[in-house]
This record gives C-alpha cells, sequence and structure tokens, in this order.
C-alpha cells in the first residue's frame, strides 16, 4: 500500500476526495469539520496500548498504561511474555486482557500474525490477520490499522460515536448497525478512515453544542 495517513498533505487529498465523493461529507466540510490526523506507534506497542484502553476510561487507560509500561522495557512481545500474571494484574490488566496480550505476542513470535507488515496488506486482509488473534476483535482491529497504521481505508463500523455521527449527519432514523454502516461507508473508499475521521469530529462538535462530554 503506497499511501498511509503520515502527513496533513495525505488527509487533505483524503477529505478533498471525500467531499467530490459524498455531498454529505461536502457539507461537513463547509462547516468547518476538521479532523485531527493524530498517529499512535505502530507494533506491539501500539497495539497493546489499544487493548489496554478497551472498555474503560481515558484516566484509567493512561494510569494503567503508565504502570505497564514501567515493567515493559522495551515494550516487547518478548519482554511481555517474561512478565508474571500477578505483575500485570497489579499494574491493572484484567484477566481476559491479560490472555488477549500474550496471544498477540504468541502469535507475533511464532509468526501468524505479522504486525511489521500489516501496512502492506489492503485493510480488509489487514484487518481479517488481527482478528484471527484471540481476543483481538473488529473494533480494536480497525482503530490499530488506523491510528498506528495510519491505513486510509480502515473504518471501525462498530464504534458507537461514529454510528451516531452517521446517524445525525445522514438524517436517518434510527443509528446505523454494524452492518448499515458498512453499506454506507462503500461510497468512501479508499478513503473510509479519513471518513471515520471526519464523524469522529462531526460527534465531538455536536456533543459540544450539546454541552455534553465528547
Amino acid at each position: 500500500m503506497a499511501t498511509l495517513l503520515e502527513t496533513d498533505a495525505v488527509l487533505k487529498r483524503g477529505l478533498t476526495a471525500l467531499a467530490k465523493a459524498d455531498p454529505v461529507m461536502a457539507r461537513l466540510a463547509a462547516e468547518g469539520v476538521t479532523p485531527q490526523l493524530r498517529k499512535r506507534p505502530p507494533g506491539f506497542e501500539g497495539l497493546a496500548w489499544i487493548v489496554v484502553g478497551q472498555q474503560v476510561s481515558t484516566a484509567s487507560a493512561t494510569a494503567i498504561w503508565g504502570r505497564l509500561r514501567a515493567i515493559l522495557e522495551p515494550a516487547t512481545p518478548e519482554v511481555f511474555l517474561l512478565l508474571s500474571d500477578a505483575s500485570l494484574r497489579t499494574a491493572g490488566l484484567s484477566a481476559g486482557k491479560v490472555r488477549t496480550l500474550r496471544a498477540v505476542a504468541t502469535d507475533i513470535i511464532e509468526g501468524q500474525l505479522p504486525l511489521d507488515k500489516l501496512h502492506d496488506y489492503p485493510a480488509d486482509e489487514a484487518h481479517s490477520l488481527l482478528t484471527r488473534v484471540k481476543g483481538i476483535g473488529p473494533w480494536t482491529a480497525d482503530v490499530y490499522l488506523l491510528f498506528c497504521l495510519g491505513h486510509p481505508d480502515a473504518f471501525p463500523s462498530g464504534d458507537l460515536a461514529v454510528q451516531e455521527a452517521a446517524r445525525l449527519a445522514y438524517g436517518l432514523e434510527q443509528r446505523p448497525d454494524t452492518k448499515a454502516l458498512n453499506a454506507l461507508a462503500e461510497r468512501w473508499r479508499p478513503w473510509r478512515g479519513v471518513a471515520a475521521k471526519v464523524l469522529w469530529a462531526y460527534y465531538r462538535v455536536v456533543k459540544a453544542r450539546e454541552g455534553a462530554p465528547a
């Protein structure tokens, strides 16, 4: 894959393409909805950060990640597998997240998960490789592809904020489920990841207008 979301220039290209392909995206752009590039480190560290942050508040995730990084040095799958369950639980990881990260680390070491080469795969194939790992679901896979690799076509259709933003932006009667949102997103290929960023940005704008935390 030649193009990654690594610069503002590439992000702008994606936004321009979306505006040409979809009048709703063009309207959001005209209203000043501006997504941020934002990227996290790729590799085991980036994927571990996403797993740690699942189903907990941002503050809790930050605290847990800080404690984990204090004992995970360097942040490699080999070092992770040397840590005891007790030390990982003390850092704040749930039993489920410990199992997931052990599965990730093992699959990387054994060559089942070519994490350092996923940027060369189309989004759907890379997604499939990630979700083969026990404990890695679709949302985790897509967020990794988008925020750690900068894959422009990764699309977290199961994200509730993206679903709700799509409902509001497109005037839908109800929030689209994963299947419906994937169907809607076909028009955004090969920039579905940029569209997701636009929808997240729009969600924050709407919540700010409502006076609710985004």
